[in-house]
Parts: C-alpha cells; sequence; structure tokens
C-alpha cells in the first residue's frame, strides 16, 4: 500500500477525550475516530490490524474443533424472557420494538439463540460433542463507555458454545477452549494470565478470565506469593475470622452529635476509635426490595459476592430508598433499630465487639453499639472484597498482591441452565431424555487490540507485535523526486510483496521528519529508509521498532534480513 494514496490520518496532539495509553494511540495513529460515546469507526490500519487478530482468533478455534457459524444480531424477546436473562441483564441490554410492536434486543451475547438452534437441530447423544463459535458485533449500553474500544457500546467479539453429553465432556470441552485461548492471545504479543472468575449472569459453576496486566484495567487481579493463586478479586474467598468474645457489661448505646461527617474516616477520628471498629451500613436494593449489608469500617464491600447472596441482580438504593429504610439522608445509616428490612452482615462484622455506626438520624452516630443486644443479622457470609493483609484461601500464606487488568477473555462451564429452560435436550443410549451439558467462551476481539496496544507501546507511540500489525514493513522513500531513490524504494517494495510481506511505502512528498515522527506513531515492525546520502554508499538503513536498534545494510541484503527477524518473531509468538 503506498501511503500517498491511502488514508492514514495522524493527529500531533493528544486528543482530549482519551485518556488510556492505547486509546490516545489508537486515536493519534490513525486506527479508529469516535462517531459518539462508546463509538468507533476503525480506519484502514485499525481494521487491518482487527482482522489479523480474528484470523489468528479463527485459526485456533478451528484447529480445536470448532465450527464458525454466524447468529442474528436482532433477537426477539421471547428467548430473553424464557432464559430468565431478560430481567438479570437489566439497562445493559439494548432492547427495541419493530414496526409490529415486537420487542427485541440486539445481542450482547448469543447463550439463547444457539441454544434455540441445537434445540431443534441435535437430537442424539451420538450428534454431540459439538462447539459452535462466531466472530460478529455485539452490543451493550454500557452506563459509562470509557477508555476507547476497551469499554464500548458496540464491540467485536468471537463467542463459542459447546454442547456435551455430561460432566466429563463438558470439562474436556472446557479445557480445550482454555489451551486455545492461551494459544490465541499469546500469538497476538501479549502477556496473559488466567485467573479464576464470577460466573455473574452467565451462569454456570466455573470460569475463568484472561487478563492482560494494564493501569486502567477495571478488572483487580489477586496474586498469591507463595502458591501461585490467582484470581479476580470479585470471586476471591475472605478469610473465616477468629471468634470474638462480646463482654456482657457494655455500657447502653450513647449518641454523638456529629455534623457532617459521613465518611467512616471523619466519624472514627471525631470518636477517637479506628474505622475496624466500625459497622459500615450499606443499602441495597433487589428486584425492587431494600436490603441492608453490614460490613467493618475498613472493608469494601464485593457486589458479585452480594448478588450472588440475594440470587438476583443488585444496584446501591437511592437517597429516597435509604431514607424510607433508615429515616435518615446519606451517611447516617446504622443496624441499630431497623425493622422489617433484610440485614446479611459479613463475617468480619463478628470482630468487632464493642462498635461505632450511624444513628439512623441526621448529623448522628453512636458508640457501644453491640451485636445480638442491639442489632440482629438476618444472614452471614463473605460480602467483603479481600485486601493484600488477607490470608490466601489456597495456602494460607498472607502474600496477596493486587494488580490491575484488561480482561480480554472469559470461559465459562454453564451446565444445563440455559438447555433446561430453552429445551436443548438429546437421547441417550439408553433413550432417556436427558439436557445437554453447555460450556461457553468468549474473546472481546476488538478488546484485544486495544490490549495489545496499551501493552507493546513506548514514548513515541505503537510497538506492534509481528502477528498483529496492520503492516509488518514501514517502507520511506525519504526523497520521492530522486529517481535513484524512487528506483531503489520501488524496487524493495516489490520484492518485499513478491515474498509475502504486507508492506507500507511511505511515497508522500513530506520532510523526512515528518516521515520518521509518523513511523515512530504507527510503530510497524521492520523499517526500511531508503535516503539519497545512504544510497551513494550502496545501503539503505533497516531499523526494529522494537528496540530501535538500526543498521545499515545492501539494498539486496535486506529482504533476506527482514525475513530472518520476521521467522524468529513469529516462532517466539508460537511458542506456548
Amino acid at each position: 500500500m503506498r501511503q500517498s494514496t491511502g488514508f492514514f490520518p495522524t493527529l500531533r496532539e493528544i486528543p482530549k477525550e482519551a485518556e488510556a495509553k492505547s486509546h490516545i494511540l489508537m486515536l493519534r495513529a490513525g486506527l479508529v475516530r469516535q462517531l459518539a460515546a462508546g463509538l468507533y469507526t476503525y480506519l484502514p490500519l485499525g481494521w487491518r490490524a482487527l482482522r489479523k487478530i480474528e484470523q489468528i482468533v479463527r485459526e485456533e478455534m478451528d484447529a480445536a474443533g470448532a465450527l464458525e457459524i454466524l447468529m442474528p444480531t436482532l433477537q426477539p424477546d421471547v428467548l430473553w424472557q424464557t432464559s430468565g436473562r431478560w430481567d438479570a441483564m437489566g439497562p445493559e441490554l439494548m432492547r427495541l420494538k419493530d414496526r409490529a410492536d415486537r420487542q427485541f434486543v440486539l445481542g450482547p451475547t448469543h447463550e439463547e439463540v444457539v441454544t434455540n438452534l441445537v434445540a431443534g437441530e441435535l437430537r442424539s447423544y451420538r450428534d454431540l460433542p459439538k462447539n459452535l463459535y462466531q466472530i460478529q458485533t455485539k452490543f451493550r449500553d454500557e452506563v459509562r463507555p470509557r477508555f476507547g474500544v476497551v469499554r464500548a457500546r458496540e464491540f467485536i467479539m468471537k463467542d463459542a458454545y459447546s454442547f456435551d453429553v455430561d460432566e466429563e465432556g463438558a470439562r474436556r470441552s472446557y479445557q480445550s477452549m482454555f489451551d486455545a485461548y492461551t494459544r490465541i492471545f499469546t500469538r497476538c504479543g501479549a502477556t496473559i494470565m488466567p485467573v479464576e472468575a464470577d460466573t455473574g449472569v452467565m451462569g454456570g459453576n466455573r470460569s475463568h478470565e484472561f487478563m492482560v496486566p494494564a493501569a486502567i484495567g477495571e478488572a483487580e487481579i489477586v496474586s498469591c506469593g507463595n502458591c501461585g493463586y490467582r484470581a479476580n478479586r470479585e470471586l476471591t474467598e475472605s478469610a473465616i475470622p477468629e471468634a470474638v468474645e462480646i463482654k456482657a457489661d457494655v455500657p447502653p448505646m450513647e449518641e454523638v452529635h456529629t455534623p457532617n461527617m459521613k465518611t467512616v474516616e471523619d466519624v472514627a477520628a471525631f470518636l477517637k476509635t479506628e474505622p475496624a471498629q466500625m459497622i459500615k451500613t450499606m443499602i441495597y436494593v433487589c428486584e425492587g426490595k431494600p436490603f441492608v449489608v453490614l460490613l467493618r469500617g475498613d472493608h469494601s464491600v464485593n457486589e458479585a459476592k452480594l448478588t450472588h447472596a440475594m440470587g438476583g441482580p443488585i444496584e446501591m438504593a437511592s437517597p429516597e430508598v435509604i431514607y424510607e429504610v433508615t429515616k435518615a439522608p446519606v451517611g447516617f445509616a446504622g443496624p441499630a433499630g431497623l425493622d422489617g428490612v433484610e440485614i446479611l452482615a459479613d463475617r468480619f462484622v463478628k470482630t468487632i465487639p464493642i462498635a461505632a455506626s450511624g444513628a439512623n438520624k441526621k448529623d448522628a452516630h453512636v458508640r457501644n453499639v453491640v451485636l445480638d443486644r442491639d442489632y440482629q443479622v438476618s444472614r452471614w457470609g463473605d460480602y467483603r472484597s479481600v485486601d493484600k493483609t488477607d490470608a490466601c484461601p489456597q495456602c494460607g500464606a498472607r502474600a496477596f498482591t493486587i494488580a490491575n487488568g484488561i480482561e480480554v477473555g472469559q470461559v465459562f462451564i454453564l451446565g444445563t441452565k440455559y438447555s433446561e429452560s430453552l429445551q436443548a435436550r438429546f437421547t441417550d443410549e439408553n433413550g432417556q431424555r436427558k439436557p445437554m451439558i453447555m460450556g461457553c467462551y468468549g474473546i472481546g476481539v476488538s478488546r484485544t487490540l486495544a490490549a495489545v496496544i496499551e501493552e507493546n507501546a513506548d514514548d513515541k507511540g505503537i510497538v506492534w507485535p509481528v502477528s498483529v500489525a496492520p503492516y509488518h514493513v514501514h517502507l520511506l522513500n525519504l526523497s520521492p523526486q530522486n529517481e535513484q531513490v524512487n528506483a531503489a524504494s520501488e524496487k524493495l517494495y516489490r520484492e518485499l510483496k513478491v515474498k509475502g510481506f504486507d508492506v507500507l511505502l511511505d511515497d508522500r512528498d513530506e520532510r523526512p521528519g515528518i516521515k520518521f515522527k509518523d513511523a515512530d506513531l504507527v510503530g510497524l515492525p521492520y523499517r526500511v529508509v531508503v535516503g539519497e546520502k545512504s544510497l551513494k554508499e550502496g545501503m539503505v538503513e533497516f531499523l526494529l521498532r522494537k528496540t530501535l536498534a538500526a543498521q545499515k545494510t545492501p539494498p539486496e541484503a535486506c529482504v533476506e534480513l527482514i525475513q530472518k527477524h520476521y521467522e524468529e518473531d513469529i516462532a517466539r509468538l508460537n511458542a506456548v
């Protein structure tokens, strides 16, 4: 491709709307342009890189025995009503009506559609196992699209679905996809960390997320430095606390005037106590019904664990609901005196023998709060997020580190959640009808592109892994008007293309400085610079973008040099 006739707009300034490194570089290097919040147009460079990621995905999925199909994006609501996810997905589900007033959704995923398909086609154990996949645009009405294509409202995803006759077969399918995912992300040039994960609204009993470490990642990865345990913080179980004796001679509750003090830290300092000696009282709503969650003041709520405990989607209560439950404004809730509402308490609340809390009264808190005497608990459980001081649930060591990561893929064993509700059954060898055991496996293809850039970049621009680079070679013609330089550039361009390399020839009538800056920004793996001075010496310059190491080489040796580096780089990426 010739840069003079292509469409490769670059930006010198950092766009105001971009905060993540990958978002900034994708805009500046001309990979994408934003249409609206969470909606992006892929320009030629971005689209080529995306297609290369898709090709790697296809190769590994096909090698694992999965079969590619394409299902409709527009899905009738009846499938989602039947599976129970019409309500469970909440406002993230993009809903619309046709001219006949029939409800549809723009699919964020396709469990319902593929299960409906298989239910009508596969009837015998002889038809199984099957694994069907597609690469398609998905939609989610994100409340806050962020970081470019990392959290978008429209995105490209690979989703696959396995169907087996028993749990053993489902585990084999799961492991096959797990291994394929490891190869896919490694081949794309990403440092991948599989972690145990929550199944969420997808359902099922086993899941792993595939994380790429990144400061902007919204997922938190908990790792044990002693045994290697690794999990999403949402899933990591907290330690069971030691029992604390409750004293019988504690003075009665005492109300304290605390004007304009709403945070645990402010109140603890005012009462001359510690956050760990306070009870944090939070009001949530599940299916329209409010409930209360109690935590130790220095702990944070884990909404994934809370969702599991309640058996449905939850959300923070509005100020109006909080007042209805506590008779106080936000910031002054406490457990004492709450009636007619379910109270869930994290088990670490038991470690506070004499607590302080909100008084359910504006500008007031209470101290000398004692369990059972002053408040009661409906349910005890693990409702908090672990921190670095927690013991590892696998080995017991206190060696946690917590880091951020971008989730690029997730695999699930779904069990029979969808096959039961959507009647995907098979007849076994004894003539009995049984539900198929399902698994599902997703890869955020567009998110993977951003994650690769987030990891592979420097202060000059993108540093593409050769496997997903939009072009392999950036050939810079520094003097298009010079016959010798032009002839040498054109000769190299032809020879590299004959060898199968994707080549971007910068034949623009621009100053060398502009060409070098654009080349650094776009970041193609191999760069060849043809200029008047070096050509008089019978040389061209070859540069590796990853290291910025440059060397002079005769033009006739350049193609072989690039071939050598390409083979080494591909071998390294494929060494899984």
